[in-house]
């Protein structure tokens, strides 16, 4: 029989594993943790999360590994290239829910800029003043989208029903948006200039870190507000703070941070009362999580069928004419 190990789950989701593979091993803690390593030493089949750390030392310790599937979007916590090496097959799920992340985006925005925990703490305080909790309205503010991936474009349609102007920046354009939606594609500086809001929804490469750094800073409207649901690290966090004790950055809505092992790094950021954080929770709604083992369980029973599990993580091919993704200092 196959060992199958499944780490970093939830305790609720405990059931839905069991009644598809009763005989593997659960765990809710991530790896580099010595015990789920050791619990995993045997593991052909590995299902992990974003938190565990795949790299050659992990890989070391489980050497009878087939097949890795990461229950995310993300892959970049997994060394595909050591898994090459090693023959392991490496499998993520593309899209378990781009439009719960897309939502967030919006939740963000809307409780931040209509005051809505302000509001909710005055009324329980006894107070039913409205004075002082002047919001801002979506409509007819400009917002530009970096990255029009899956989740990108899902933003790009609610913005679109918020009667909201948009630009965007991609290696590649979706003539669907610029077609149905209006969307215009613009160099990342005119984005920078021109956007009220900013969201980030592009994955993490060398190329992309720090991509919002002090020159991009330095382009923004004064009080802008941006938003990153994607990765920490595409955000300078010291420069993002330095943007916001000088009022160049209105708000900053994040759902994951530079350093999210080390909430130490980020604590003055975290603490801005303009810094809205939340835990990189962005895509944790009920549909999500149920697609999110669904496409999991459907890659581990391909690969024991033989077959190449649909959601195979390649090399992406392809050709697009769009400039990288560079602030011009």
């Amino acid at each position: 029989m196959t060992s199958i190990a499944f780490i970093e789950v939830d305790k609720e989701d405990e059931k839905r594993i069991q009644e598809h593979f009763s005989e593997s091993i659960i765990a809710n803690k991530p790896i580099p943790d010595d015990e789920i390593l050791a619990q995993c030493k045997d593991a052909e089949v590995l299902s992990t999360f974003i938190k565990s750390k795949v790299s050659k030392t992990e890989l070391d310790q489980m050497p009878n590994l087939k097949l890795i599937v990461t229950r995310s979007v993300g892959f970049d916590h997994i060394d595909l290239e050591e898994c090459a090496k090693r023959k392991i097959t490496v499998c993520n799920v593309p899209d378990y829910g781009a439009h719960v992340i897309a939502e967030h985006v919006f939740a963000l925005l809307l409780s931040t800029l209509r005051h809505i925990n302000e509001g909710d703490e005055r009324v329980e305080a006894g107070n039913f003043s409205y004075l002082g909790l002047r919001g801002k309205s979506l409509r007819g503010k400009t917002i530009g989208i970096v990255g029009t991936g899956k989740i990108g474009r899902r933003v790009a349609q609610i913005a679109h029903g918020f009667g909201m102007h948009i630009i965007a920046v991609d290696r590649c354009r979706t003539l669907e948006l610029e077609d149905l939606l209006g969307v215009r594609y613009v160099k990342i500086d005119e984005l920078l200039k021109k956007s009220d809001i900013i969201s980030l929804h592009l994955p993490l490469k060398d190329s992309t870190k720090h991509i919002i750094n002090k020159d991009a800073f330095a382009k923004m409207k004064d009080g802008a507000i941006i938003v990153n649901t994607a990765r920490g690290p595409l955000i300078d966090s010291a420069t993002l703070l330095e943007a916001l004790n000088s009022n160049k950055v209105a708000y900053a809505l994040l759902d994951v941070l530079e350093d999210e092992k080390d909430l130490e790094e980020s604590k003055a950021l975290i603490a801005h009362p303009n810094a809205i954080t939340t835990p990189h929770m962005a895509f944790y709604s009920d549909d999500s999580v149920e697609t999110m083992y669904e496409d999991c369980f459907d890659s581990i029973e391909q690969f024991l069928a033989g077959d190449e599990p649909e959601h195979t993580v390649k090399p992406p091919k392809i050709v697009c004419d769009l400039p990288e993704l560079k602030v011009n200092s």
